[in-house]
């Protein structure tokens, strides 16, 4: 059995059925495994891949079925989600792979499951055009091409017309890029980008945050010295656009009502250069537990 689909699909359960954070699940299993990069990889993108496409997942498991979806065992569906993700948006996996493995991981729960999932999939190949999403640009169509909930898509096509919310929906797959927010009371962001070229990392300016860096090449980030450092830390260029437009001074006073894990604050902190009062909540206590870095 394939140790990282294993720990892929536990990911994929853990989020679907227990309310799990992909991200911190995900962080958590690929720092107890012994990986390689390539598998850190895999892993990561068999984990997000298959959560954003559950939705048309299932739509295609579903067509495949004798029985409700609803009535099979949440373990297996989320085999079944994996195998059919690989199946169907994996191009380099070969789909024997993607049946074998699943069937194997299957095994881990009963042999009869085992024995569904290798029906399940094993139709899939003989018969893909069977759940092939329907071809007009209907906003049903449109949502499960683009694995978006079908009330936003309707949400989005009343305000700007089918066209363009196809457009937004296309827009949201696209990949976005690893963003860092350079802590300018440790380093100026030239210097950062000095000290990154120097270890070995590509990377740029961010066009839209001042305080950006986009990480074209940076390897495992818990090997990333500059996040144990404190010089920088993960947070994409929109997050942190919102400090900036609060425009906060020296000895201000600040309340964040919804600050967990942090990233805002210590955000507004950096620019308060650490002089003044901030006042972090958040309703969310395991998100409080979360530290963020440090300023």
């Amino acid at each position: 059995m394939d140790k990282v689909r294993f720990s892929a699909v536990k990911i994929v359960y853990a989020v679907t059925e227990k309310d799990a954070y992909a991200n911190v699940e995900l962080a958590k299993v690929l720092r107890q495994e012994k990986f390689s990069d390539l598998d850190r990889r895999f892993c990561t993108e068999l984990v997000y891949g298959t959560i954003k496409t559950a939705v048309s997942l299932d739509w295609k498991i579903s067509k495949y079925l004798s029985r409700p979806i609803e009535q099979v065992d949440r373990k297996i569906l989320a085999v079944l989600r994996l195998g059919m993700y690989q199946i169907f948006f994996m191009d380099k996996v070969p789909e024997s792979a993607a049946v074998n493995e699943s069937v194997e991981i299957a095994k881990k729960i009963s042999v009869g499951a085992s024995k569904f999932v290798n029906g399940v999939l094993r139709n899939v190949l003989r018969n893909p055009e069977k759940s092939e999403f329907p071809a007009d640009d209907g906003i049903e169509s449109t949502a499960l091409k683009t694995f978006h909930p079908v009330w936003l898509v309707k949400l989005f096509a009343e305000e700007f017309g089918i066209d363009e919310a196809k457009k937004i929906c296309e827009a949201d797959n696209i990949e976005p890029p690893l963003c860092v927010r350079v802590n300018t009371l440790k380093i100026s962001r030239e210097d950062f980008l000095t000290e990154l070229k120097n270890f070995g990392v590509t990377a740029e300016k961010s066009k839209i945050a001042e305080d950006g860096v986009i990480l074209k090449n940076h390897g495992a980030l818990d090997k990333f010295n500059f996040l144990r450092k404190g010089l920088c830390q993960v947070q994409d260029e929109s997050s942190m656009t919102a400090a900036r437009l609060l425009n906060p001074s020296e000895n201000d006073f600040v309340i964040d009502c919804c600050a967990a894990p942090g990233g805002k604050t210590t955000h507004i902190a950096e620019l308060m250069k650490n002089r003044g009062k901030i006042i972090a909540c958040d309703i969310h206590e395991h998100k409080i537990k979360k530290n963020p870095s440090k300023c």
